[in-house]
């Protein structure tokens, strides 16, 4: 029987971070992955920037400090230990308001013994210029502590609100320096050869497109995921980078961690399962695995599958060779020989079911469950 709800689908990992903790946690579900990196992070020395934007902060403390990401809290903290400064950050650091944009913030400050003074609703920069809009800003001093991206947009409506703005870097994200394990999973997407993507940061997505671009497949990856393969972002700012262009709109947990994300791709592949009755054999189908009601098992290739994914629409219709190409290579081949092959390979993998697909001579195949 299938090992978990995941078992014969394969997702495609995109995250650099905490990669292997995603792929465990998906594999441990069942799922095939597929990773392929489409962003770099990197962490800024502690010898530069972050001690000048620290002593900085210290000589001339701020009325409040904007703590964008889990990942750039703990990492200013480690450096500030590094160059001798985490004691008097810590203690500046509880004597202002701390905002945090979203959980991950606020977690990290939680397990530094911080406490937050407001926390982004949605996780979003809007919400944050908003707030401080409404607060009254003019004049007042304001630390930032970057994103990968430089929170760019952030802090230039602070600057445009009157605010006296000092930014904080402690890493930056760009494109890897070798992009061949991105391009594969590019093109595993337009082939459908994955079933879902995941999304831990909007420059992640950022350069998946960019990448796609490059390729020349920036429309084959649109299609794809308007149609067969389901984008999963760790949260709605993630997301943007799809929504903002009408690319996708893909799936955000509720909660917006890592373990929440696993959790939704396997509800949502989880009720994916199709039971089906071929010559009389009971079949569970999930994914590129067959169950049978022995509990055998098979895997399909994803031209098989997609060829019985066309039978089974509607059993006992007879789909046309030229049809099967069609639908199936989606117009980039045009041998009808390819589908015989593949629908032998098929019957073969059906075992006892194989006689439940049935030629129509001088018409095409059908599905029967007789």
């Amino acid at each position: 029987m299938p090992v978990g709800p995941l078992a014969g689908f394969t997702v495609g990992v995109t995250a650099d971070r905490r990669a292997d903790e995603q792929i465990k946690l998906l594999t441990g579900r069942g799922a095939e992955c597929l990773h392929g990196p489409v962003i770099k992070t990197h962490a800024l020395g502690s010898e530069d920037q972050i001690r000048v934007a620290t002593e900085q902060i210290l000589r001339n403390p701020p009325e409040l400090v904007v703590l964008t990401t889990g990942l750039g809290v703990r990492g200013w903290l480690e450096a500030a230990d590094a160059i001798q400064l985490g004691d008097e950050l810590r203690v500046l650091l509880a004597s202002v308001d701390l905002y945090a944009r979203g959980p991950k913030a606020t977690g990290a400050l939680a397990t530094a013994d911080l406490d937050v003074a407001w926390i982004a609703p949605r996780a979003r920069y809007d919400d944050i210029i908003d707030t401080l809009h409404e607060r009254g800003i003019d004049g007042v001093r304001i630390a930032v502590q970057l994103d990968g991206a430089g929170a760019n947009g952030l802090c230039d409506r602070l600057d445009e609100m009157g605010a006296d703005v000092v930014r904080v870097p402690v890493y930056r994200w760009s494109l890897p320096g070798d992009t061949a394990a991105a391009e594969r999973l590019i093109r595993a997407t337009v082939e459908r050869r994955v079933d879902a993507l995941t999304f831990t940061a909007k420059p992640a997505v950022e350069n998946y497109l960019e990448i796609a671009g490059f390729l020349g497949l920036a429309d084959e990856v649109a299609d794809a995921l308007a149609t067969d393969v389901v984008a999963f972002c760790v949260g709605p700012v993630c997301a943007t980078g799809f929504t903002d262009d009408d690319i996708a709109t893909p799936l955000v947990p509720e909660k917006h961690r890592l373990g929440a994300m696993v959790q939704q791709i396997a509800r949502h592949f989880g009720t994916r399962g199709q039971d089906v009755e071929l010559a009389g054999t009971h079949v569970r189908l999930q994914g590129r695995l067959m169950v049978f009601e022995d509990c055998g098992q098979a895997w399909l290739t994803d031209r098989e599958r997609s060829i019985l994914d066309v039978l089974l629409e509607r059993p006992g219709v007879v789909r046309s060779k030229r049809e099967l190409l069609q639908r199936v290579w989606h117009g980039s081949e045009s041998d009808e020989h390819l589908v015989e092959v593949t629908v032998a390979r098929l019957r073969q993998r059906l075992g006892t079911a194989s006689d439940g697909i049935e030629t129509v001579i001088r018409r095409g195949y059908r599905a029967s469950a007789q």
